[in-house]
C-alpha cells in the first residue's frame, strides 16, 4: 500500500495515482473507503437499478462518484455509495470525468459490517451541512432506510413505509422492495 502524506490539499488529493483502493479526503487526509461485502454490493446494485430508470431525463445516478464539498470549512471529498444529482443542479451537458462539483440532491450510504449507525448519522449530518438535500442511510441488518433532512428530524423507514419525497417526484419505493429485490434475508 502506498504511504500517503497527511494534510493533503485538494489538488494533491486529486493528483494521487489511481489504484485498487478508493480514498475519501477527510480533514486533509486520504482515508481508505471500506471494500464492499456481498450484501453491500447487492444493495448498491439494486438501488442503482431502481433509481436509474426513474432518473432518466431528470438527473444522473452515480455509484461511488466522489463529491467535492466543504466540511467544517475544509475541503472534503466523500465517496457516497450512490448519489443522485438532478439536471436542475448539474447541467446534463457536463461531460468532464471528474468528481461531482456540486452537492447532490441525494447521497446514499450503506452501512458496512465494521461501521456503526452513529458514524453514518454523523456523516449524514456533514452531507446536509455541505448542501446535500437528502441522505439515505441503508442498514442491511435492520432492513431500514433512515432519511436525513436538512430541516427536520431523521425518519427511519421499514417494510412497506414509503420513501416518497417531493424532491424525487414519481419515485415510489419502499425498504421492503429494496431488500427483497437485493435478496437480503
Amino acid at each position: 500500500m502506498t504511504q500517503l502524506k497527511s494534510q493533503l490539499t485538494l489538488q494533491e488529493f486529486f493528483a494521487l495515482p489511481e489504484g485498487d483502493i478508493t480514498y475519501e479526503l477527510v480533514n486533509g487526509e486520504a482515508k481508505p473507503k471500506m471494500a464492499p461485502k456481498r450484501y453491500h454490493s447487492r444493495l448498491t446494485g439494486t438501488i442503482y437499478i431502481i433509481l436509474t430508470p426513474w432518473a432518466k431525463n431528470r438527473g444522473e445516478v452515480g455509484i461511488e462518484w466522489a463529491v467535492t464539498l466543504k466540511r467544517k470549512g475544509r475541503d472534503w471529498v466523500p465517496v457516497p455509495d450512490l448519489l443522485y444529482v438532478s439536471y436542475s443542479r448539474l447541467n446534463s451537458d457536463v461531460i468532464e470525468d471528474e468528481p461531482c462539483p456540486i452537492p447532490p440532491d441525494l447521497a446514499i450510504e450503506i452501512i458496512s459490517p465494521d461501521q456503526t449507525f452513529g458514524e453514518m448519522s454523523a456523516k449524514a449530518t456533514d452531507y446536509l451541512e455541505a448542501g446535500v438535500l437528502r441522505v439515505w442511510v441503508v442498514d442491511a441488518k435492520a432492513k431500514t432506510v433512515t432519511v436525513f433532512y436538512p430541516d427536520a428530524r431523521p425518519q427511519t423507514k421499514t417494510g412497506e413505509d414509503s420513501l416518497e419525497d417531493f424532491l424525487f417526484e414519481g419515485l415510489q419505493i419502499t425498504p421492503a422492495q429494496i431488500f427483497q429485490q437485493a435478496g437480503i434475508p
